[in-house]
């Protein structure tokens, strides 16, 4: 059930009448002293760490038990943590204003042009992607001093001019809203539950939707698919919603880290050797503000068999025999293999021959100089095997 700061006053008949008819309630110590002595059921504090309290609540199956949540229990809420472990039928939401909806009838904002984040639980960073002049955005805070926390890294990511918008304890008789600029927020009384709407602006980089990011977006030692090429592998990956990618020899983990800013259902997971490579795309993932990238160092063959089953797979280099018997065994799984060297060119001509699909040839030339004008300077050429099975 969701409850408004407002509390008791706030709820709808059906809400109010489930409290009435409760054995017992749980909730956080707030939410428990909102409803105050409305009802008789038992009152019970939900733990800390929230995982805890659903043990707690499973044991009351069969009794009449209200769990109390702000607003919309499914709106960035404990609804569907709670509802997973219940059949349909045994639970009823009865939700309340969420914070979304209460700061855009604040703020004038339509609520379909706001993008919304929990960062109680979760880094600034995966703000990253949504850092854009003109972009709206609502992020629920754990407390004041990760508001202040999140000021600072808008300093530092170069959006200090963007306007924040401080929503406190929306909705109840401690509501507050202020305004302020991120570089000059010094506020030591925010207090909790808060909100702060983003208005971002200033010089910071706005982070490309399009495939191909800049080379400089990752930090890498030089083993990193290069920005046309990964522009080339993600378009014949074709990302779409929902799906997971094998990422073979991820190195830096641009290709992986592209195919989950790709879409916000997207998951990937990242196989390599080299243990300091992959600390680097954990960080490459982590700054980008992508924290579904999941990384497994050591040998991909013996991996594979310990993951659910990819819908696309990406080997930057390095396919052999082996690795391919291994992908072949995957059911309806789309395979983007790159080769340099001779060998492997070999190889990905011989599993066109034998498999079809589509054999792609890329060569590229930059401008460099030559003595006092320009000429092109060629990169080694790359084949490109892509194939469907």
């Amino acid at each position: 059930m969701g409850i408004g700061e407002d509390g008791w006053d706030g709820l709808t008949a059906p809400a109010r009448a489930a409290i009435k008819a409760a054995d017992s309630v749980m909730g956080a110590p707030r939410h428990l002293l909102l409803l105050a002595e409305h009802g008789r059921a038992e009152r019970i504090v939900w733990p800390v760490p929230f995982a805890d309290g659903v043990p707690m609540l499973l044991e009351r199956r069969g009794q009449r038990v209200v769990m109390l949540a702000s607003g919309d229990p499914f709106w960035f809420g404990a609804g569907s943590v709670v509802t997973r472990h219940l059949e349909p039928g045994e639970w009823a939401a009865y939700p309340a204003p969420s914070t979304l909806s209460l700061a855009a009838s604040r703020l004038g904002w339509p609520v379909e042009t706001i993008h919304s984040v929990g960062l109680h639980a979760r880094p600034v960073e995966m703000l990253r992607p949504h850092l854009a002049p003109g972009r709206r955005v609502l992020a629920l805070m754990r407390d004041g001093a990760a508001v202040t926390g999140l000021a600072a890294w808008l300093v530092e990511q170069g959006f200090g001019d963007s306007t924040l918008t401080v929503l406190e304890a929306l909705g109840g008789p401690r509501e507050r809203v202020r305004r302020v600029m991120a570089s000059a927020l010094d506020w030591t009384d925010m207090v909790h539950p808060v909100a702060v709407a983003i208005e971002p602006a200033g010089e910071g980089r706005a982070l490309p939707r399009a495939s191909g990011l800049d080379d400089d977006w990752f930090a890498h030692d030089g083993q990193i698919t290069k920005r046309p090429v990964r522009a080339l592998a993600l378009s014949a990956l074709a990302p779409r919603p929902g799906e997971l990618l094998w990422d073979i020899g991820t190195g830096s983990g641009s290709v992986a880290i592209e195919w989950l800013l790709s879409d916000p259902t997207t998951r990937a997971v990242g196989f390599e050797r080299d243990p300091d490579r992959l600390a680097r795309a954990a960080a490459n993932a982590a700054r980008l503000g992508v924290e579904r990238l999941e990384l497994v160092e050591g040998d991909a063959i013996a991996g594979l068999a310990e993951r659910p089953h990819p819908d696309a797979v990406f080997v930057g280099g390095g396919l052999s025999p082996q690795l391919l018997d291994a992908l072949r065994t995957l059911p309806h799984c789309r395979l983007v293999a790159h080769g340099v060297t001779l060998e492997t060119e070999a190889l990905l001509t011989q599993c066109h021959s034998r498999f079809g699909g589509e054999l792609l040839r890329i060569e590229l030339a930059r401008a460099r100089p030559l003595g006092t004008k320009r000429g092109w300077k060629a990169s080694y050429p790359i084949v490109q095997w892509r194939v469907a099975w």
